[in-house]
């Protein structure tokens, strides 16, 4: 049961957006440049970043809603799964390997990142707007993931919601209404 008094059957974050509007737009603006906007990586890359940020969390909303979103990007929920899991072990470019240290390093405490961290992404082709987005998107679903975990939202326990959602904002993002998805 979540800690404050939420609108019924909305799960996770969405709740929470519905429950304060004028939090919401602003923090959809951000998410929307940071997973959907003009980038180098894939859309699916950087929703693979906010899965595996959220996996470390352990956020099973914001983990599943995610994996489901870069499965809509990818067209591969295995390789969403091993990434959750285990970078190091899932069929993903180096470069991409490398930022996933990087978002690992950041979920652990920003002053983890070390220059060594950076040099060897840029070493598998990383450039600096990689490596900012890296950063950014793993501290924003740091601050998502408590946000969602600290209120006690719900969860939602049916792959199938998850599913709609990632499919919904993969063709849509972040900044269309999502009332329809409860």
């Amino acid at each position: 049961m979540a800690h404050i008094t939420l609108p019924d059957g909305m799960p996770g974050i969405r709740a929470l957006m519905a429950f304060r509007p004028e939090t919401a737009l602003p923090l959809n603006q951000l998410v929307e440049v940071l997973l959907q906007g003009p980038s180098s990586l894939t859309k699916g890359e950087r929703e693979l970043i906010a899965t595996y940020v959220s996996s470390l969390n352990e956020c099973t909303f914001c983990a599943s809603t995610h994996g489901a979103i870069a499965k809509h990007h990818l067209g591969n929920g295995d390789l969403v799964r091993q990434v959750a899991a285990d970078p190091e072990s899932a069929s993903i470019s180096p470069k991409l390997k490398a930022l996933m240290r990087i978002a690992a390093k950041v979920q652990e405490g920003g002053r983890r990142v070390t220059e060594d961290d950076v040099a060897a992404a840029r070493a598998e082709g990383a450039t600096d707007v990689e490596i900012h987005d890296a950063v950014l998107i793993a501290a924003a679903f740091c601050m998502f993931n408590r946000y969602v975990d600290g209120l006690a939202t719900w969860s939602p326990d049916d792959p199938e919601m998850y599913d709609r959602i990632g499919a919904h904002r993969a063709r849509n993002g972040y900044l269309a209404p999502n009332n329809s998805l409860k």
